[in-house]
This record gives structure tokens, C-alpha cells and sequence, in this order.
């Protein structure tokens, strides 16, 4: 559970428990759990005549394949952003696939996932709030994090964490694109290289008419008109209290720009999201590929199918994988094997089955396949913090606050898809550069650190959240019971902290162990003491100043001293899920790289990692795109050299 903050922090107060505002409190809780369960239902009956029902060769979301040995050109584990992107490409070309993934449906299982104003249900600090199609991860007393247990939401379903996470589509800076292509020793990764492939899987829709922000602007030529089947859009609501904050920003200093998908990042805008603009519902791998009437008729979504291992045989040719249903069964593969279980299960898979660090290996009793050190390490995350004030504009918090209301939204989201829950609740960014009159306080060792980013890879980002943010440990369910609240939380995204991920035992069954490590080094701590007192000065402008209606509510200006504020940090932080770089793509001389610029496996063969683990990087913003973006260019690779890594 998560730990409490201290008492200073800390939003339940004890001593007024049963007081009668508590208790309207808990009363008005129980009552908007009441109305999202019968919204979840009716979202469960609309789905019926929006979505169609997947149309796959050997498998349907009722009917599996038979749990048997079967025999497959290529066995993609995990059903997850990129492992739907890759089995759906491969399969369009008439190979056959078998789609391996551990959990079910989200549509018909959780429908409420569809709805993105229902984003922050399921997704705190505190693993309670998880939802059943989380595979409920905690990374443990984490230092950096004053000792908390922290939620770590990964999505247990078809769409993977693409059915949960808050749908915000962003590109990489070009630099950051370029410094990749560098540490792999391949120029296809530059920007001007991968362009197509973010292009290629995106159906975008700019604002219309009828949006609350129709005039929001956008790059065109960043999108292709013939991109498909993921819907990329901007929610037909935009937050009123956004507006105010691109206001603040710009007083600050920050430029406004054209939007995040055209290679620069520095600057703010309101940000587009996988959205399918049609009905306002989540556009996730799942919806857009399985869900969409694309008849892939090679392709066998073994459905709440868990992969134990990947099987090799003398030559070190992956040659299946073996999986748990209803019992056990060998899927047999006569191209290759492609993980895309996730950053923190790929590589414990490749652990399981022999290739990672030989005396983890030897410590669970496993065979080593393959010594490969790099497994499992250099993870890569963003984190976010930041201050709450109570403002004169509405806000998510009346959700919480008042059920008629909450009654008339549903109502309009299901009827006419419009309203306050077609949005996350975060639909405006910022990102910078720390100042330079700022950056007195960074040592020259620290600024040594950060001249490895490329001059356009920004250090901080900025989140304009229309709620009440906190501790974040129950993000919807948290919110104050009087008063609209905005906040703004910033995110260090040239993050220099590295954690890992190890075996918690030879079963696949059991969860890998995470550590994230996250402010670490003096240079995250430095930057985000900085980034917090940079929110405090954009709701300090002009601009806030005329919706605020009292001084900051949440932790309070009382805390100014750098210690105060990193502590309050350290309470309150919370991962923004993006968990990366565990089996990092590099070159063969450098040992800790786990996979080559094809996502081939070292030291083995027909065995490729496909999945925000085999990043070498983590590039600034939010790396949905490039989950994508990977997956698309693997697959090309693949049906264009089908037999490369034999």
C-alpha cells in the first residue's frame, strides 16, 4: 500500500473522519461509483452497434484457437501497442501468427477504458485503485520516492498499456531521433528516416467546427492522408482551465508553437491524442487494428494465453514458445519468435529462457542460454509533481463533487460524444529548456551531464491537469469535496536516474521486480526543484492570477527552501508509465546492449524484442508514437527480408 505522506501533506485529515462534511464526502464517493458503473455498462452496450467484432483467420473474441501445439511463421508474445502493431502488419502480408497475451478484452471486459474522461480511474500511486486489466506491478520502498510503494500500471489485455494510458500522441525531437540513430550505428533511425513510420499507422483528424477549441493549430504535412488504422484527433472538449494555463506559460517566456509532431518540442500547445473523433472513445492498438473491420485472416490472438519461455534449439535458433492456458502447449515458430511483452516482462521472459546475466541465471536456477548482461538494465522513466490551486473555471473535481452533474456528462458523452469526458483531463503541454538565468543552481558537473542531450531535447515538461493532483494515489476518487481545483505538474524529461528489472523467480507467473530508481542523481533532484518552482511562477502571471480564487492549496507556500521542496517531491511523486530501454538496442560492442538496429537478440537467432524495452533511449514527451513508430519499421524489415535472421 502506499505509504502516507506526512501529516503536513497529508489531504485526510483524521481528527474530522466523521465530521459531517466527511461523511457527504464519502457519501458523494459512493454515489459517482455508482454512476461509473452504470456508465461503464452503458458504454458495454454501446460498443455493440460502434465497434465491429474483430474478423481473425483461426480466432475471435469468443471463439480461441484450440490449446494444442500448433505451428506458426512467426509467434508475437504480447498483445500490447506494439505487439498488435507488429502481428497485424505481418499478418496484412499473408504470413500466418499467432498473437500470444496473457489477458483478455478491455472492450468487453472493461468497457469504461474506452471512455478517456474515465483515464484516471485504475491508475494511481495506490495499487488498490488497479484495475482488472492492470497487471497490478508496485515497485517497492523506492528511495527516491521517501520509501513509498508505488503502482506501476501496465495494461493486462489486448491494446496493452495503450487501454490505459492517458492517449497523448507526441513526437520526438529531431535531435533526440538523431542521437539515436547515432548509439545504434544506423541513419534509418534518424528523424528524416523514421518520419514515414510515424506516419504510416496515423489517421489524424484536425479540430472541426464543432470542438470547444476548433482553432487550435497543426502541422498537416507531419501526418499522411493515407496513415492508418490508429485515430489520432483532439477531444471535442478542451479544459477551460488549459486556456488560461497557455496563457501563463506564454508569460513566462515559453513560445507558443504549431503543436508536437513535427521534430520540435520546445514550446506549448494543446496536444492530440488517440482518439477516434467518430464517437470520442479511446483509439488503442486493439480498437484500431482487431477492432476495426480489417479482416486479418492469418492472424490467431491466443487470448489469456501466458508465455513461459522461449524455446531454442542447438543452434541457438529460437524455435517456439512455450504457454499456459488451460494447460500447457508449445507454439511453434518456423520464421521467429518476437517479444513485445512489455519493459519489464520482455526481459523477463528472455530470463526465463536462458539469455540475460548468467549469475541471475545461475541465483534461479536456469540454464544460461546466452550471458547477456544488459538484460534487465538500464531502465529509463519520467516521473511527475506538481502544485494544486483552487480556481474560478470547472474542473474534473466536480465530477467527484456533484452526480447530477456527473449524470448530465454521461449522458452527453454517450448520446452526443461531447462534454468534459471526452477529455483526459491533460490536453496542454509545455516543454523547455531550463532557462539560462535559472540555471545558476546546476553544478558544473551536473551541466556536464546534461550536454549529452541534443541542443533541441528539452529538459522539462509541463502538464496542464484540470484536477486536484496530490499524491496522486487515487487520482478521480481524491478529489476535495468543495471547490474546483487546476493544477500544472511538470516532468523532467533528460532524466540521467537508470534502474533495472530482475527475476523474482523461474516461474513466469510471478511478477519481475522492479527497481526504478527514479532522482537517483543530482541532476534530476537539481532540475526538479527547478521545474517546481518554475509552475509557481506561471500561476504567479497575470494571466492565473485572475482564475485563482485563493493561495496554493496544495502543499502550500509555507515550503520555499530547496530541501522542502524536493521532499515534497519525493511524497508525492508519482511514474508517468513511460518505463523504458530494459533490453536497450545498441551496437555489438557494446556489451550492455541486448538487441542490434533490427531488434535482433545477440548471440541468438529468429529471436527479435520489439517494445518500448528495446529503446536505447527514452526520447523526450511521451513515447506512445515511438512504440509505433518501432513496431512499423520492424515489420517492414521483416516482410522485406523475411529470412534476414537465418
Amino acid at each position: 500500500m502506499l505509504q502516507s505522506i506526512p501529516s503536513q501533506f497529508n489531504l485526510d485529515v483524521a481528527s474530522t473522519a466523521h465530521s459531517a462534511p466527511a461523511i457527504l464526502s464519502r457519501m458523494l464517493r459512493i454515489v459517482t461509483q455508482l454512476v461509473f458503473g452504470f456508465l461503464a455498462l452503458l458504454a458495454l452496450l454501446a460498443l455493440i452497434p460502434i465497434c465491429p467484432l474483430p474478423t481473425l483467420g483461426r480466432s475471435t473474441w469468443w471463439l480461441q484457437p484450440f490449446p494444442w501445439d500448433a505451428t506458426y511463421d512467426y509467434v508475437v508474445v504480447g498483445g500490447g501497442t506494439a505487439g498488435v502493431t507488429v502481428a497485424s502488419r505481418l499478418a496484412e502480408k499473408g504470413h500466418n501468427v499467432a498473437l500470444v497475451e496473457a489477458g483478455g478484452t478491455y472492450e468487453w471486459s472493461r468497457p469504461l477504458s474506452r471512455i478517456p474522461g474515465a483515464a484516471t480511474i485504475g491508475i494511481g500511486a495506490d495499487v488498490a485503485t488497479a484495475s482488472s486489466i492492470d497487471w497490478k506491478f508496485v515497485a517497492r520502498r523506492v528511495p527516491g520516492a521517501n520509501y513509498r510503494d508505488i503502482h506501476y500500471p501496465r495494461g493486462k489485455c489486448l491494446g496493452g498499456s495503450s487501454a490505459l494510458n492517458f492517449m497523448i500522441y507526441q513526437r520526438p525531437s529531431e535531435g533526440a531521433m538523431d542521437k539515436w540513430a547515432e548509439l545504434v550505428g544506423d541513419v534509418s533511425y534518424s528523424y528524416n528516416e523514421t518520419l514515414k513510420y510515424f506516419k504510416r499507422t496515423i489517421a489524424f483528424s484536425p479540430p472541426n467546427a464543432e470542438s470547444s477549441r476548433p482553432d487550435t493549430p497543426y502541422n498537416s504535412s507531419a501526418f499522411d492522408s493515407k496513415g492508418e488504422p490508429l485515430r489520432v484527433s483532439y477531444p471535442q472538449f478542451a479544459m477551460p482551465f488549459s486556456t488560461w494555463a497557455r496563457q501563463g506559460f506564454s508569460a513566462i517566456g515559453i513560445e507558443e508553437i504549431d503543436g508536437f509532431d513535427s521534430g520540435k518540442l520546445e514550446g506549448h500547445q494543446f496536444c492530440a491524442m488517440t482518439i477516434h473523433p467518430a464517437d470520442e472513445t479511446r483509439s488503442s492498438s486493439d480498437a484500431a487494428f482487431l477492432y476495426s473491420g480489417r479482416g486479418l485472416k492469418t492472424l490467431s490472438v491466443y487470448q489469456s494465453t501466458r508465455a513461459e519461455k522461449v524455446l531454442f534449439d542447438s543452434r541457438l535458433r529460437a524455435t517456439g514458445v512455450r504457454v499456459s492456458g488451460i494447460w500447457g502447449y508449445t507454439l511453434w515458430a518456423k520464421q521467429e519468435v518476437i517479444l513485445s511483452a512489455g519493459v519489464f516482462q520482455s526481459p523477463q521472459l528472455l530470463m526465463l529462457s536462458g539469455v540475460g546475466p548468467r549469475d541471475t541465471l545461475l541465483h534461479h536456477g536456469i540454464r544460461p542460454v546466452m550471458d547477456a548482461p544488459g538484460v534487465g538494465q538500464n531502465m529509463w522513466d519520467h516521473v511527475f509533481f506538481g502544485p494544486s490551486y483552487p480556481v474560478s473555471v470547472e474542473t474534473f473535481s466536480r465530477l467527484t463533487q456533484d452526480p447530477l452533474w456527473l449524470i448530465w456528462q454521461a449522458a452527453n458523452y454517450l448520446i452526443r460524444h461531447e462534454g468534459v469526458l471526452t477529455n483526459p483531463s491533460t490536453d496542454y503541454l509545455a516543454f523547455e529548456k531550463l532557462p539560462q538565468h535559472l540555471r545558476q543552481g546546476l553544478s558544473p558537473a551536473v551541466e556536464d551531464t546534461l550536454a549529452w542531450f541534443p541542443d533541441d531535447w528539452p529538459e522539462i515538461e509541463y502538464l496542464a491537469a484540470s484536477a486536484f493532483v496530490g499524491n496522486f494515489s487515487n487520482p478521480f476518487f481524491q478529489q476535495p469535496a468543495r471547490g474546483q481545483y487546476g493544477s500544472i505538474v511538470t516532468s523532467i524529461v533528460a532524466p540521467t536516474s537508470r534502474g533495472n528489472v530482475t527475476l523474482r523467480s523461474r516461474h513466469a507467473k510471478d511478477l519481475p521486480i522492479i527497481n526504478p530508481n527514479w532522482l537517483d542523481t543530482e541532476s534530476d533532484q537539481k532540475l526538479a526543484v527547478a521545474a517546481y518552482r518554475r509552475i509557481r511562477k506561471v500561476f504567479q502571471t497575470t494571466a492565473m492570477e485572475a482564475i485563482l480564487t485563493g493561495p496554493e492549496y496544495f502543499p502550500g507556500l509555507q515550503f520555499q527552501s530547496d530541501a522542502e521542496i524536493l521532499n515534497i517531491i519525493r511524497n508525492t511523486m508519482m511514474t508517468i508509465y513511460h518505463a523504458s530501454c530494459t533490453c536497450k538496442m545498441g551496437m555489438k560492442s557494446d556489451r550492455m546492449a541486448v538487441v542490434d538496429h533490427k531488434a535482433r537478440v545477440f548471440g541468438v537467432e529468429r529471436l527479435r524484442v520489439v517494445d518500448a524495452s528495446a529503446f536505447p533511449l527514452l526520447p523526450p514527451g511521451h513515447p506512445q508514437s515511438v512504440v509505433y513508430m518501432l513496431a512499423e519499421k520492424i515489420a517492414a524489415d521483416i516482410i522485406n527480408s523475411p529470412l534476414l535472421s537465418q
